[in-house]
């Protein structure tokens, strides 16, 4: 979403009340995941919830709700706690796609989005796969 006379994801998504409605239905699926679940096992799955909407905001152009409550995202030195492997981004962006989905958003905006998070994903990425 390159100028400023486009659409910026958040928009498309339908603002606050799209990315709240992502976010919550991505959770309950990440929730279901045999790799992604023990990693939020001793979490406010709230918080959690709470936090990606507001980086999510953010980061799809939305207003600067993650920064003006917690700083800086630095969402790599947040995460490099957890040993994240490619396995994990995938499933990660997989759980995404089935949000995507259930919450009825269209095939070009889709792609936009996965596209959009596939690369910070990829950049979380600190541990080699386990094969």
């Amino acid at each position: 979403m390159a100028n400023s006379n486009q659409e910026t994801i958040y928009e498309a998504l339908g603002g606050a009340g799209g990315v709240r409605k992502l976010v919550e239905a991505f959770y309950p699926i990440v929730l279901e995941n045999e790799l992604l679940s023990p990693h939020f096992a001793q979490s406010d799955i709230e918080d959690v919830i709470e936090k990606q909407y507001l980086f999510l905001t953010q980061f799809f152009g939305g207003p600067f709700l993650y920064s003006d409550r917690y700083g800086h995202p630095m969402m790599r030195a947040r995460h490099m706690h957890i040993p994240l492997t490619p396995e994990l981004a995938e499933a990660w962006l997989s759980c995404m796609g089935q949000a995507l989905n259930r919450t009825g958003v269209p095939s070009p905006l889709r792609e936009a989005v996965l596209e959009r998070l596939s690369a910070p994903a990829y950049h979380f990425i600190n541990t080699p796969s386990k094969e």
